[in-house]
């Protein structure tokens, strides 16, 4: 059976094992060289290794996708994507998304290195209406922190129909939920450190392709900016991604239970959840304070940063000052992980109480 026909709970395994042979183990080897003999198919570290070929090649197989490229860091994956814009160029972005992501695009557009269109990604029409004159689009759909969703089939080909590029972060909903790529999107992001990694002990970033020319094009953006991934962080995230379903599936069906019960709470407000993934954002608290307050009153729950790990955090994102300023003072962003869903909703009843 070839990887076409396979379920993703089975690529996740299966996706990304050295040859078969006799005698032969189930993983790569850890691959500490910098330097290698002349002759083969890598030629010094900076260029290759064969823990990124094995995540890659798993990363490929679960988002339909000709051929993956991993990166230190979603930032450095996101960075390169932007390098192959040529000075100037009009960029078609929502005005809510990662904080990085939009760190970069304002400075970029301050600058002058791009022209970058900000946009509601949820009105469709606004989008489009942008898309005029425009080189590229890049999209994040459940936005972060606010879950916004954007219609996806529908921007992505009005942007195809007008010879833009798309770029699309597929972190939030991961390959589980929707494959960019069969829309039509050019170039799928992935921060590796959070769902498909999952375990909060490493950062990597990955871009997926179906285009080879596309894909020569990010390698040298990778070679030459020099985003390249530790062999043992690879290791480690391909190690994570063979749970990732088991892992993502569960933290969702969580998620989901989470939400109305946060939504029938007299203390929320708000509650933000599109109906898939294992984000849910809410308001709590009359202001700032009352709302960082919630988040420390947890015991079980992490006052945490970041997202997409094994454990459930929390955090009020208006605690750091690049976030978008559209997003609410106190609203607090939660990332379901795997524990059991009773003990999730007694911490948080008890902080949402106490706080």
């Amino acid at each position: 059976m070839t990887d076409k026909f396979l379920h993703p709970e089975t690529l996740a395994i299966s996706a990304g094992r050295p040859q078969a042979a006799p005698g032969a183990g189930l993983n790569t080897h850890i691959s500490l060289n910098s330097t290698y003999r002349a002759g083969g198919d890598i030629n010094y570290g900076r260029f290759g290794n064969e823990n990124w070929h094995d995540l890659e090649n798993a990363i490929s197989a679960l988002e339909e996708a000709q051929s993956t490229l991993v990166f230190a860091s979603g930032m450095a994956a996101i960075t390169a994507v932007f390098s192959l814009l040529p000075h100037g160029a009009p960029v078609v972005a929502s005005h809510e998304g990662y904080s990085g992501t939009m760190s970069l695009l304002k400075r970029y557009h301050t600058e002058g290195r791009l022209e970058v269109r900000f946009v509601d990604i949820t009105d469709t029409k606004e989008v489009i209406s942008q898309l005029q004159g425009a080189a590229f689009l890049w999209v994040e759909s459940p936005t972060n922190p606010g879950l916004n969703v954007a219609e996806v089939a529908v921007i992505i080909g009005e942007a195809k129909k007008r010879n833009l590029g798309v770029g699309f972060d597929n972190t939030f909903a991961t390959p589980l939920n929707q494959k960019p790529l069969t829309f039509g999107a050019d170039i799928v992001m992935h921060s590796v450190a959070k769902y498909l990694a999952g375990h909060s002990d490493v950062i990597l970033g990955s871009l997926s392709v179906k285009d080879p020319a596309l894909h020569t094009r990010l390698i040298e953006a990778r070679t030459t900016l020099g985003g390249v991934a530790g062999p043992f962080e690879v290791w480690l995230g391909l190690r994570g991604l063979r749970t990732f379903p088991l892992r993502f599936n569960r933290a969702q069906e969580s998620a989901a239970i989470l939400a109305k019960k946060l939504a029938d709470h007299p203390a929320v407000k708000n509650v933000r959840y599109p109906g898939f993934g294992a984000v849910v954002s809410f308001q709590a608290g009359a202001s700032a304070e009352q709302a960082e307050a919630i988040c420390d009153a947890s015991t079980l729950i992490a006052n945490a940063t970041s997202l997409g790990g094994v454990e459930t955090t929390w955090e009020r994102r208006r605690r750091w000052e690049r976030e978008s300023h559209s997003v609410p003072e106190n609203l607090i962003r939660l990332s379901v992980g795997c524990e059991h869903i009773d003990d999730l909703w007694h911490d948080i009843d008890t902080a949402l109480t106490q706080g």
